[in-house]
């Protein structure tokens, strides 16, 4: 067998991918892990582009892995930034209603909150001023565990901590080629930063010494008759809310799996025992990449924020959010003091048209067409659009945006805005145009995915991390 060149191979070097790192190192000191990341440095797409807020935990289903990871992770991400001296602080949050037909989603939210464990104080008119004094509502839930803190230093502090346990964290290193070795034989996925949609089939006759490869085909494409079938017990997946399992298209049979290999863009190649899929807005790529089929694909949306002029900003003093509609996964727009002492406000959430698309300009034609291919994008449109369409319209227009910020805070106008720098959401959709309401963890042999993790997986980027860590070192121990 080749000499290994680490234990773990971790591809992405956001949060999770981190914090996953530092989870392994002490969990397991002397586990050898490398954390492969495309960018120049930690945290440069979701973590570095959202609100910076540190979820409580009150919009999740009880006993989702949302709802348990965000109550315990916020409580571990005040006590680390304090340990680390990163910027935080404990603000508590304002969840207003402004007209009566939100009142009985408040009131919901209010015993969700209990039932998460969360403290919730209920408001009328006047005790809202208390909290902010230019806000108004009919009635508002105060949530006193939310705060707000700089997630990218809490990367940069995990990549230390992990660094100084042993781990190696590689910027500036793309992955390309991810192949999986077997006892029996072997697969690897053939060269290209994005596969086309669908299957993976098994190509005999491979090049590249005990590794072969694997041609992406159309979806439903078989395994050629001779090769080694899918061992489906070998397949597991961790979703709370749908139960779906990943299928390992291109895999090999359950436990024979030895190794995991993969080839970054200056042609270095690694050699590892597991890997683990931490790549946030390409996670589905690099799953079809390595041979399995994810069951969903990420489409991406852009939240857009405005950032409150500094002699308007005494109009906030911390957290402020409409009641969010619940048949869509975005919180809406909302209020956000910063570390900074800046307030941000958004996002709204439109369709990016790249998977890094942070403004309209930005468009990758073979991403876009991948998008548009798959079904599961109509059906949300279908089923979304009048929601879809009043997001579009406040993207396209400042007034629109203004008038939806003037539903909480009366004063602002637009003149008071200043244009903020976007992010993308990472949404997992199903085929069926289901959005993918929970974290997605999935496993298939020698790897772990982490399918999708928008927020709140910031503030539970710890939980997340420990519970990916887990998975590694129980596969590894088998």
């Amino acid at each position: 067998m080749t000499a290994l060149d680490c234990d773990v191979l971790v591809i992405g070097g956001g949060i999770v991918g981190l914090s996953t790192a530092y989870a392994l190192t002490r969990a397991a000191p002397g586990i050898d892990v490398v954390v492969l990341e495309k960018e120049a440095g930690p945290a440069r797409h979701q973590t570095g582009r959202n609100s910076g807020v540190i979820h409580s935990g009150i919009y999740y289903r009880p006993d989702s892995l949302k709802a348990r990871f965000a109550v315990r992770g916020a409580a571990e991400m005040v006590r680390f930034c304090a340990e680390h001296a990163i910027p935080h602080e404990v603000t508590g949050k304002l969840i207003v209603a402004t007209d009566r037909a939100e009142l009985p989603r408040l009131h919901a939210l209010v015993q969700r909150g209990r039932e998460n464990g969360i403290p919730v104080r209920e408001l009328g008119p006047a005790q809202i001023t208390e909290y902010e004094p230019h806000v108004r509502g009919l009635a508002a839930i105060h949530v006193g565990t939310t705060g707000v803190c700089d997630f990218a230093a809490v990367a940069a502090r995990l990549a230390e901590l992990a660094q100084e346990a042993g781990a190696s964290v590689r910027y500036g290193a793309e992955v390309r080629t991810i192949g999986r070795r077997t006892r029996t034989g072997g697969v690897r996925a053939r060269s290209g930063a994005t596969p086309p949609a669908g299957g993976a089939t098994v190509r005999s006759g491979a090049s590249g010494g005990d590794y072969a490869a694997v041609d992406d085909g159309p979806a439903g494409s078989a395994v050629p008759r001779g090769q080694a079938a899918v061992d489906e017990s070998a397949v597991a997946v961790l979703d709370g809310r749908t139960g779906e399992g990943l299928a390992t298209r291109a895999g090999s049979t359950g436990r024979g799996a030895a190794a995991v290999a993969v080839r970054t863009t200056d042609g270095t190649v690694l050699r590892a025992r597991m890997l683990v899929n931490c790549a946030g807005l390409h996670c589905d790529h690099i799953a079809r990449l390595a041979g399995d089929d994810p069951r969903m694909r990420i489409v991406p949306f852009r939240g857009e924020y405005y950032a409150l002029s500094p002699s308007r900003a005494h109009l906030v003093r911390g957290l402020v959010y409409p009641v969010p509609d619940p048949a869509f996964p975005f919180l809406g727009v909302h209020l956000t003091r910063g570390v900074d002492g800046g307030v941000h406000i958004g996002p709204n959430a439109v369709p990016a048209l790249a998977r890094e698309g942070y403004a309209w300009h930005t468009v990758r034609p073979r991403e876009l067409a991948e998008t548009l291919a798959y079904p599961g994008s109509w059906r949300i449109a279908r089923r979304h659009w009048r929601y879809g369409a009043g997001e579009l319209q406040r993207s396209l227009s400042k007034a629109a945006f203004t008038t939806a910020v003037r539903r909480l805070l009366p004063e602002v106008t637009a003149d008071d805005l200043t244009p903020a720098p976007a992010g993308v959401r990472a949404q997992a959709v199903l085929r069926d145009g289901t959005l993918v309401d929970d974290f997605l963890i999935a496993e298939s042999p020698r790897m772990v995915h982490v399918l999708n993790a928008p927020s709140p997986a910031a503030t539970a980027s710890l939980p997340i991390g420990r519970e990916v860590a887990r998975r590694v070192l129980a596969a590894l121990a088998a």
